[in-house]
């Protein structure tokens, strides 16, 4: 099985994304929505993510795998800030290995990839969430060196909720514009 994962690494490669790959992220995004059951959820569009992604101010870094020249899934990425270490961090908010090419190491080389860059920024810890359904997943980050953090809970708030309470927001710092 090792010496089948090494063949599989030599067709692998990473690259950032660029401002022409908008259009097979966004792919990347519905294809993952699909998967995760939620596609009714993407209102992403190209010209939004161009803005985001690639514009004045990039929110996010993505990295695109390929293998044997053939796009095979991405990763999306940020920093984030832990103020009990003083270090950022990188959470990964998407990672989707197409259904036809998981098994060859490509989700393991994206995830080691985010591993290397997070060393390499000084950072000090990568992290991300899954759906607890997603077993396969779960089992395989598991098996990565992950571990759940069971005692933490995930809060969103968003759409109307997040403009009701942007409503009641008092005046912010200089140079804060709401």
């Amino acid at each position: 099985m090792k010496e089948e994962a090494s063949d599989h690494r030599s067709l692998i490669a990473l690259r950032f994304a660029a401002g022409d790959d908008v259009g097979l992220i966004l792919n990347f995004i519905r294809r993952l929505a699909a998967y995760e059951r939620m596609s009714n959820e993407v209102v992403a569009d190209e010209k939004l993510l161009r803005k985001t992604l690639f514009g004045e101010r990039r929110f996010a870094e993505v990295v695109i795998a390929s293998y044997d020249g053939e796009p095979a899934g991405f990763a999306l990425f940020f920093h984030n800030f832990s103020t009990f270490l003083g270090r950022p961090g990188i959470y990964l908010e998407d990672l989707f290995v197409d259904p036809e090419m998981r098994g060859r190491g490509i989700g393991r080389a994206l995830l080691s990839f985010l591993a290397g860059l997070a060393v390499e920024r000084g950072c000090g810890r990568l992290e991300w969430a899954v759906l607890d359904w997603n077993v396969d997943a779960i089992g395989f980050y598991e098996r990565l060196g992950a571990r759940a953090m069971d005692e933490w809970t995930t809060f969103r708030i968003a759409g109307e909720a997040l403009q009701d309470l942007a409503k009641n927001a008092i005046s912010g710092p200089e140079g804060w514009e709401s």
